[in-house]
């Protein structure tokens, strides 16, 4: 029987450092994400966070029904009340509002304004700048093996969050 205690740990070691470099380049990447991107949309007075909202809002899928603030939360991945500090700016600047949800009178839907819809037009020539000096470097396939491995990234820490959830809720 062979010992594998041997080459055991410094498969485990060279994985967890190069899981390591990974993580910290993913931060690294985020920062100056936010960074070179809040540069992005400053001239319009906007932030990263106001960018991917407005970006949620404007997809063809959403249209004029818009989201709810639930349907935010999951898409964006951001807390309630991150997001409501948004909204809260957004609405302001009228650049969405908040209407009444035709299936549940209860509920709000979060839809852009026709000068939210203007003002994300304009938005998206700065945004396209970033986009095309940010991925230069890459290929159209790079791109998209970049997405779908980030993407399963992803998928297995919204795994980790659900069982961590579920570990919370269970009584001792």
């Amino acid at each position: 029987m062979a010992d594998t205690r041997r080459t055991q740990p410094a498969n485990v070691a060279s994985r967890f450092d190069l899981a390591n470099r990974l993580f910290f380049r993913l931060y690294q990447s985020s920062n100056l994400m936010h960074k070179v991107g809040t540069r992005a949309v400053s001239s319009f007075g906007s932030t990263t966070q106001q960018w991917a909202v407005l970006g949620a809002l404007a997809r063809p899928r959403v249209g004029r029904t818009g989201m709810s603030v639930k349907e935010l939360i999951g898409f964006l991945l951001l807390t309630r009340q991150n997001l409501s500090i948004v909204l809260d700016r957004l609405e302001t600047r009228g650049w969405i509002e908040r209407a009444q949800d035709l299936q549940d009178r209860r509920s709000r839907r979060i839809r852009l304004t026709e000068a939210g819809e203007a003002e994300w037009a304009r938005m998206l020539v700065e945004i396209g700048s970033f986009y095309d000096s940010s991925l230069a470097d890459f290929t159209a396939e790079e791109l998209l093996l970049l997405y779908r491995l980030l993407d399963r990234l992803k998928d297995g820490l919204e795994t980790m969050s659900r069982e961590e959830n579920g570990r919370e809720e269970e009584p001792a």
